[in-house]
């Protein structure tokens, strides 16, 4: 039985090989004792496994497979649920042992016999399981490896059945407090816009009564008390705005001991990716949806003022930098999954995601010397445009003193400018806190292990932002957000 286990399976079983030899040496046998009846024995012994195996071959299997996620996009630490829905539309007998092809990270690709113990009345077999990811990333979950054996068990082959499915794992948000930077802020920073969108009987606004008012509109209260005929002005509301931008330069997270480095995917693809700007993708994530779920419209942009997202192979709109709502969250959320850092600025093309989507006509059509250039005249010319029409965020790496002073020029295009800066030595970036908090931006430096509230409520502090001589720092949480493992 040892002997049967070893033998290869991917043609015959182990009941196939052991006919096999049982045939063989009745052939020998009967050579040896001249015994005809013996001779068609081993012939009959021999032949059929060959015969199993040549009808296998023959017989092409035809299998339906549909994939389902649930969700379709999975967050870090979450799990999904796969649904397989198999039927087989041609003839089929004996068994069938089916694998389901996932990626290693996931742990052992799931087996399963078909038909099941309860199939669908159009002979379907369903099945499932749970896929869980704590890394961001696009992953191709499938094809189907089923191997076939014959009515007797004696032959094997394996066919592969369907196509794959993408799994797009997006970076998990977490919950950021209320801080004045959208506690009650209106498009122009101030909270008196807010209040006038949604006026009480108090503050309302009102003005004298003119032709053609309708009466509906009449503020009795302010009529008594200006004795004339007044009614409420509305006003229009304004939906709030907002500016973020993500530094994706890899020599800005590439410092120290936590250095960028790369990881091979299923597919072949490398992404290069580091513990700080893992920490910085999850804090875009988190401002994205703390600042949509409050009904702002947020500008997503690079350090060269491009769309963040326009070098991600999973951004459903990679050349949309403006987004609101719920569709924004997602879309963003998407485009995060496989955001990957930019070995140089100059050399940030579409290459990595021409097999997937044709380069944008837009994009190729941008020209200039300071096209890629970090904080340089696109990029300011286009907050210009935004000017004071709501908050400007930053998340950067370890900028040097020279990008800091180009980009300290931004915090007049902001109505507050905050920038949260990452590094593996916080405590080096002093001298380009003082260039930015000198130029009036509200600004803190953190390492991969920070915690990203803490960061995010540092800003409440009165002052300590922005004073010269304020704290640069953030304490350490005891672990970087957002890890690969």
């Amino acid at each position: 039985m040892r002997l049967l286990a070893n033998l290869p399976s991917r043609v015959l079983t182990s009941r196939g090989w052991g006919l096999v030899i049982t045939g063989v040496l009745a052939l020998l046998t009967a050579q040896v004792l001249g015994r005809r009846d013996l001779l068609y024995v081993g012939v009959l012994l021999v032949c059929l496994p060959l015969l199993s195996v040549l009808m296998l071959r023959l017989i092409k299997p035809r299998f339906t497979v549909e994939r389902k996620f649930a969700p379709q996009t999975m967050e870090t630490g979450f799990t999904s649920t796969v649904t397989l829905s198999v039927r087989s539309s041609g003839p089929l007998s004996g068994t069938v042992v089916m694998q389901e092809r996932i990626p290693a990270r996931f742990g052992e690709s799931p087996e399963f016999h078909f038909p099941s113990r309860h199939p669908s009345a159009q002979g379907a077999s369903h099945y499932e399981y749970r896929l869980r990811s704590s890394s961001r990333g696009v992953y191709d979950v499938g094809p189907v490896t089923a191997a076939f054996t014959d009515p007797f068990g004696l032959g094997t082959s394996r066919h592969t059945l369907g196509g794959t499915e993408r799994l797009v794992v997006t970076p998990a948000p977490l919950d950021l407090p209320h801080s004045p930077l959208t506690g009650a802020r209106g498009a122009d920073g101030f909270a008196a816009t807010r209040r006038n969108a949604n006026p009480s009987d108090d503050d309302v606004m009102t003005r004298e009564y003119r032709a053609g008012d309708p009466m509906r509109r009449v503020h009795w209260a302010a009529t008594a008390r200006h004795n004339e005929l007044m009614v409420r002005q509305e006003e229009s509301v304004t939906t709030p705005e907002a500016t973020l931008i993500l530094d994706q330069r890899q020599a800005r997270y590439s410092s120290g001991f936590h250095s960028a480095f790369g990881v091979e995917n299923d597919d072949g693809t490398s992404l290069l990716f580091s513990p700080g700007f893992e920490w910085a993708v999850v804090a875009a994530m988190s401002i994205t949806a703390h600042l949509l779920e409050r009904n702002y419209a947020l500008r997503f942009v690079d350090e060269t003022g491009a769309p963040a997202l326009r070098s991600s192979v999973s951004a459903p709109w990679p050349d949309d930098e403006e987004h609101q709502g719920q569709t924004g969250i997602h879309n963003v959320a998407e485009g995060l999954a496989a955001l990957e850092l930019s070995p140089d600025p100059a050399k940030r093309t579409t290459t990595r995601r021409t097999s997937r989507r044709a380069a944008s006509p837009s994009r190729s059509s941008q020209a200039g010397p300071n096209r890629f250039t970090p904080f340089g005249d696109p990029m300011m010319d286009k907050l210009a445009t935004y000017k004071h029409r709501g908050p400007l965020l930053a998340i950067l790496g370890a900028i040097t003193a020279a990008e800091a002073r180009d980009l300290a020029a931004a915090a007049e295009f902001g109505s507050t400018s905050f920038a949260i800066l990452v590094a593996d030595r916080p405590q080096d970036l002093h001298p380009v806190m003082e260039i930015l908090r000198a130029a009036g931006w509200h600004a803190v430096a953190v390492s991969p292990s920070a915690d990203l509230t803490a960061a995010w409520t540092y800003f409440d502090s009165p002052g300590a932002a922005s004073a010269s001589t304020a704290k640069t720092t953030v304490p350490s949480a005891g672990g970087w957000t957002g890890g690969r493992a």
